[in-house]
């Protein structure tokens, strides 16, 4: 039996070694200070984000750690996940499904997030997605508060 990592802790970004890309809304999309409480099967993640117009707005995620779906609602719209650990539990990788309206046009955007700690104080999230160009990647490293 493995021991599941447990990414609680309060998280900065550290764009110095994040692989954001191209994209100038890269750093407000992954950007912002985030907490995440764990427990034996749930994962919370509290983020705080900067706007364009430098208003501050907080979101929460929960995510049930035993491979059932979790869902969320934000101001976007519902999102689906289903969260699963990898065999030897140091990575958590997240699936998550949003359909929005967009114009009368129902639109559907998957992600997918691999966490992993390559040490007690960092934290690496690796992003996936469609884009409006195609695939977008992106890799979010973090230091420990």
């Amino acid at each position: 039996m493995y021991i599941r990592t447990n990414f609680s802790g309060t998280w900065a970004l550290n764009a110095a070694k994040s692989a954001l890309g191209d994209n100038p809304g890269s750093q407000r999309m992954f950007g912002g200070d985030f907490v995440v409480t764990q427990e034996a099967n749930l994962m919370t993640v509290v983020r705080t984000r900067t706007n364009q117009n430098g208003e501050s707005s907080t979101s929460t995620m929960k995510y049930t750690l035993d491979g059932k779906e979790s869902v969320n609602t934000s101001q976007r719209g519902d999102s689906k996940s289903v969260a699963k650990w990898s065999p030897d539990g140091k990575t958590l990788t997240i699936e998550t499904s949003r359909t929005f309206d967009n114009n009368g046009q129902s639109i559907t955007m998957k992600s997918t997030e691999a966490w992993s700690l390559p040490d007690a104080k960092t934290v690496s999230i690796a992003y996936a997605f469609q884009g409006r160009d195609g695939e977008v990647k992106a890799t979010v490293v973090c230091d420990k508060k």
